[in-house]
């Protein structure tokens, strides 16, 4: 492989980088259907590099759901090293919260029965449950929380359902949800 070869690889690979994370500030704001050229120029790129890395806005949204999660899931190593763990779990769970409830129009997209999103609660699971399961795991010895009462799907799953949307209520009704869900837990520990 020639030199220039590694270098056009590498800006593809930053251009990519740059859209994801464009696109993930786009969507946050104005939704998963803000016109592309918010994306672009966001992300200091043409329309053609984002058509030549992501031909359809449901690859984008993949991409952008998919580094959402693994950044979720990354977290939950570096909180237990860093904190007790029922903090470590609390803290992973407010990041997990939030993953949800910035991302506007993701979970109606998602949802939408579009099979270029088939694969992606299979991909949510298979990254943040084992995470969540370490995080319940070392919680429950501690005795931090009540062992068993729900596994990481169950967990996951309940804190997704809270974060939807509420009619009339604001942006974070689903975080107060979450954090009775979470004292449930600790009620009876250790």
């Amino acid at each position: 492989m020639t030199q220039e070869t590694r270098r056009r690889r590498a800006d593809a690979q930053r251009n990519v980088e740059a859209l994801v994370e464009a696109a993930r500030a786009v969507f946050d704001t104005s939704g998963v259907d803000a016109p592309a050229k918010e994306i672009t120029d966001l992300a200091g790129v043409g329309v053609g590099t984002l058509y030549r890395h992501f031909p359809q806005r449901s690859d984008l949204v993949k991409a952008v759901v998919r580094t959402g999660i693994d950044a979720v899931a990354d977290a939950g190593p570096e909180l237990s090293a860093a904190h007790p763990p029922a903090r470590a779990l609390s803290l992973w769970i407010d990041r997990f919260v939030d993953l949800l409830e910035t991302k506007r129009g993701l979970a109606s997209a998602l949802h939408s029965g579009d099979p270029a999103f088939e694969g992606l609660p299979g991909y949510f699971m298979e990254r943040l449950g084992p995470t969540l399961t370490a995080l319940l795991d070392a919680a429950a010895a501690d005795g931090a929380i009540r062992g068993g009462v729900l596994g990481a799907e169950d967990l996951l799953y309940a804190i997704a359902l809270l974060c939807r949307p509420v009619p009339g209520r604001e942006q974070g009704h689903g975080r107060q949800l979450v954090g009775v869900l979470v004292d449930g837990l600790r009620y009876g520990a250790g």
